[in-house]
């Protein structure tokens, strides 16, 4: 906690979220709001998020057409973190669907925010992708990956979390079964193929706030696991509303 205070103590920082709508950008927007490590917290997004809470009610949030981000430049400038939560599914989405919102959106928002001046990417990607992989999910998510972290900001850094383990709103009923099934696992080997989405949140949140080398960095899924049970002894319910080297 003290490291949170030293670091937005040190200089007014702002970061921006992409991707807030979706779990882990919900539960990274809860902590982050939590825990104040930055002075300006900017929502990027296509719709305006609807907030119950006060406190995420004075979020400034900026609405963006993903697929002509070109247009959308001055949203991007003057940041020093960006957070990058953007994902879907291809049955949600189709194939195409899928690469546009995974590669395209997520490459073009990151290109703006280099141009603009960011200094730290961070990238939710998932555990085992390979850019060279015969599935779609895998060689898109792996290709995004590589292109966001040659892009050549002062830090990036990509997470590979396990599955996911939160309750989500939309359905998705293989991933509930999956989940269901992995309680067990998480409970005896909890780093080895799941991840608790606070824990992702808290992680990326301490992983900025400490200070590490330059360059480019995949956060795996132990380290997220190390990184985010350094802040479990905070109160997580102050607000009731409620990812190794390349």
């Amino acid at each position: 906690m003290d490291l949170i205070k030293q670091y937005r103590q040190a200089a007014d920082k702002s970061c921006f979220i992409l991707g807030a709508t979706g779990e882990s950008g919900k539960a990274l927007v809860k902590e982050l709001v939590r825990l104040k490590p930055f002075h300006k917290v900017v929502l990027i997004g296509r719709r305006r998020v609807d907030y119950d809470n006060a406190e995420l009610k004075q979020l400034d949030q900026r609405i963006v057409d993903f697929d002509h981000l070109e247009n959308h430049r001055a949203d991007f400038q003057g940041f020093d973190v960006g957070y990058c939560c953007l994902g879907t599914t291809r049955g949600k989405s189709g194939a195409d669907g899928f690469v546009k919102v995974e590669h395209d959106y997520v490459v073009g928002a990151a290109r703006l925010a280099k141009e603009g001046g960011l200094q730290h990417f961070h990238l939710v990607s998932s555990m085992g992708v390979n850019e060279n992989s015969f599935l779609l999910y895998g060689s898109t998510k792996g290709r995004t990956d590589r292109e966001v972290s040659e892009m050549g900001f002062e830090r990036t850094s990509v997470y590979r979390p396990g599955v996911l383990m939160v309750n989500r709103e939309e359905s998705r009923p293989l991933e509930a079964i999956t989940r269901c099934v992995l309680k067990p696992v998480a409970y005896l080997a909890p780093t080895l193929i799941t991840t608790p989405i606070e824990t992702l949140a808290r992680a990326m949140i301490m992983n900025t706030v400490l200070e590490q080398p330059a360059g480019a960095e995949i956060v795996d899924n132990k380290r997220i696991h190390l990184l985010g049970n350094m802040l479990n002894n905070v109160d997580p319910h102050a607000i009731k509303d409620f990812k190794t080297e390349l």
